[in-house]
């Protein structure tokens, strides 16, 4: 069992920069495979990114390449997305998830998941 927490998130200006965290409790935490996924209202769960459980392997949705980075430190049990160069369609409740066997873009190969954290840029 996995307890997942977010934080970090907030309102920016277009622009401007968050860095999201996601601290897990519970046991293996450095076995697990570790994903961001965000909902803005009236869209559905969209995967944003994925780190394996070494942290040596790392995937992005196109939308965020370039501009968001996950990385995680399993000494603190935490991982994180920094968000640089946000724009207002990055509006949503970001949420953490860990669990997969591999790589997934699948919210259902996820198995636990956190509470979500809201961000939200203005125009």
């Amino acid at each position: 069992q996995v307890q997942l927490v977010e934080s970090g998130g907030g309102l920016v200006q277009a622009g401007g920069s968050l860095r999201l965290s996601c601290a897990a409790s519970g046991r293996s935490f450095s076995s697990y495979n570790m994903a961001w996924f965000r909902q803005a209202p009236g869209k559905e769960r969209e995967f944003v990114a994925f780190i394996r459980w070494s942290g040596g392997y790392t995937y992005y949705t196109s939308s965020v390449e370039g501009r968001f980075t996950i990385s995680r430190d399993n000494a603190k049990n935490t991982v994180f997305l920094q968000m640089n160069s946000l724009k207002p369609e990055d509006t949503a409740v970001y949420y953490c998830a860990a669990g997969g066997k591999s790589y997934s873009q699948s919210a259902i190969a996820y198995d636990y998941w956190g509470q979500g954290t809201q961000v939200t840029v203005s125009s």
